[in-house]
């Protein structure tokens, strides 16, 4: 018992600390698109010089490097949470380099009684699972889908992926884990902190699928 408490509270502190490292790199980005809307009107003033001049090309090759740049500070998906933000972005920006079809429908309130820590811990490890079963498969057939969302007074999760194989068994109503021993670490803390916050957890597994919806108590 004291050996498994030592565990859980490794886990959240290194979990803890992923989400503060997404959270600044995302306060990042924010700052450059910021700066990017400042400079807008002096790139106006530019394009506006260069087609008085009839200077297309130039006004082309401007176009191509505006289009660069705002390419490089364009945040996959915004929820109106910037932790949230954080740790989605981080995390589907990596299945974006995996090939990985996304999704995603997600609005969440800025204010929540779901400690956003929590709500980001769960989050990571749901992707990260579905982007791990997606990579096993060819890049046509691998697709994850988000949905977030407010249900009456609950906050509601949904994450499903494509995965190979048939469908998984269950022993004592958990999914088997084919990783082997030292691995289901961070099912077990999404379990935790689902019941921590007397919410309500389902994971479904089908034929080439595999599903998890969250219902967490929430105020708008």
């Amino acid at each position: 018992m004291l050996f498994q408490k030592w565990i859980d509270k490794r886990i959240a502190a290194y979990q803890n600390g992923l989400v503060k490292q997404y959270y600044a790199e995302v306060e990042n980005m924010y700052r450059t698109m910021r700066g990017w809307r400042h400079d807008y009107r002096h790139h106006i003033q530019t394009l506006k010089a260069h087609m008085s001049r009839n200077e297309y090309d130039d006004v082309n090759q401007y176009l191509d490097m505006l289009d660069d740049d705002l390419t490089n500070v364009e945040t996959v998906l915004k929820t109106g949470n910037r932790m949230t933000d954080a740790i989605l972005n981080s995390k589907l920006s990596l299945a974006k380099n995996q090939k990985i079809t996304v999704k995603a429908d997600a609005a969440v309130p800025v204010n929540l009684s779901v400690n956003e820590l929590d709500l980001s811990v769960i989050l990571g490890n749901l992707l990260d699972n579905a982007i791990e079963a997606c990579s096993q498969l060819p890049e046509e057939k691998r697709l994850i889908r988000i949905y977030i969302t407010m249900k009456g007074s609950y906050l509601y999760l949904s994450v499903s992926n494509t995965a190979a194989g048939k469908k998984k068994a269950k022993l004592a109503d958990r999914f088997l884990t084919s990783k082997g021993a030292g691995h289901g670490f961070g099912l077990s803390r999404v379990d935790t902190i689902v019941k921590k916050y007397g919410g309500y957890i389902t994971r479904a597994s089908e034929d080439e699928a595999f599903s998890t919806e969250v219902l967490l108590p929430a105020q708008v």
